[in-house]
């Protein structure tokens, strides 16, 4: 996964799918221009102007092919070991959040070896999807089984790594492989485990909650969404409506003293008109866009100019038809600018936390 593209200028509506999200949960297809683009778990995009407006999509590789994998027998499963994962989960029709986990805390380098994990899938299959896993060489990533459920792993040194952009996109990597074949559950970064047996135990303990998380989010893309606009331009855009922001504004222009409460009482005006406009504008954009997603989910905007940070669960099968809505949105707002991503795991709408607890017996 490349770095993520996150741009589009007003010329065209535009996904482009390059770079990571945070997961964590978000990274961050550009719109208005609109494009999807990769941001990283958790990340994320800015935007550009523009005139009319092609439709323009970036090329992307079939969602719904698996990549090429090769099975093997299911390995032993060995008994559990010192540490023993627990995580307790809470589901709901449209997200799932789970309380509970971080993995433990690592040594900043060590010789021994332990598991990366990048994601949960559903499959009675040992799967291997090649070398292309976190590590300053990629590694082979392969699938640690539990009846009929997975975590998607690689070897590594037992180390904590640096959210580098270079070990992120790594991260990611593996997830964009296995989504394009499976219904995800995506990890956090940096999720290390000492052993195949406390994986294997993760999943025993967990199963009840993976395989209920696993039917909500089933064929569930995330996409993500973010909006931005000129203040300056839609402050002439208010004046043009508003008469009392347009006498004060003469009434400052003219005055010959002091002009501070005038001001003063401009600025609150101009902060109270801006918000309520933001805030119409954003629930339009939720409204035009909930018949062709199942959920979503409004982040904190980044910086001044950002009115809309948001995430989109969409069915696999409707991703033509939201980016369609995107794109008709794009051209009914020209002043405003669209970053559109995706498509990503469902990072917004399942949050997972790990935490190792000691045994009671070792």
């Amino acid at each position: 996964m490349s770095e993520p593209t996150k741009r589009a200028g007003k010329s065209g509506a535009s996904r482009s799918k390059s770079g990571p999200a945070p997961a964590a949960p978000a990274a961050a297809k550009p719109v208005k221009p609109a494009g999807r683009a990769r941001t990283a778990p958790t990340a994320p995009p800015a935007p550009a102007p523009a005139a009319e407006k092609p439709a323009k999509r970036a090329s992307k590789a079939p969602a719904a092919k698996r990549p090429p994998v090769a099975a093997e027998p299911p390995a032993p499963i060995a008994p559990a070991a010192r540490r023993r994962p627990s995580a307790a989960a809470t589901a709901s029709d449209a997200a799932v959040r789970y309380t509970g986990m971080d993995a433990t805390p690592l040594p900043a380098s060590a010789e021994r070896s332990g598991k990366y994990v990048y994601c949960i899938v559903q499959t009675t299959e040992s799967l291997r999807f090649g070398p292309i896993g976190i590590g300053s060489e990629p590694v082979e990533v392969h699938t640690v089984n539990y009846r009929d459920i997975a975590a998607v792993v690689s070897d590594t040194p037992l180390e904590v790594y640096d959210p580098t952009r270079e070990n992120v996109l790594a991260h990611e990597r593996v997830n964009e492989a296995v989504m394009r074949g499976f219904t995800v559950i995506p990890m956090s970064f940096n999720t290390v485990f000492k052993t195949r047996e406390d994986i294997v135990e993760l999943l025993r303990s967990a199963y009840d909650a993976f395989r209920d998380v696993l039917g909500k989010m089933e064929d569930k893309l995330e996409f993500g969404l973010k909006v931005l606009w000129e203040p300056e331009i839609v402050i002439r855009e208010i004046e043009k409506e508003n008469e009392n922001l347009r006498l004060l504004r003469q009434e400052i222009s003219s005055q010959k003293g002091s002009t501070y409460f005038a001001r003063m009482q401009y600025g609150r005006l101009v902060d109270s008109l801006l918000q309520h406009r933001s805030e119409q504008l954003v629930s339009e954009i939720f409204a035009a866009l909930s018949d062709v997603s199942i959920a979503s989910r409004a982040n904190k905007p980044i910086g001044e100019k950002m009115i809309l940070n948001a995430a989109f669960l969409v069915p696999r099968d409707r991703e033509g038809d939201f980016d369609v809505k995107v794109k008709e949105i794009d051209a009914r707002y020209a002043n405003l600018n669209f970053k559109y991503t995706g498509p990503w795991p469902p990072y917004n709408f399942v949050n997972i936390r790990l935490k190792l607890e000691r045994a009671d017996a070792e």
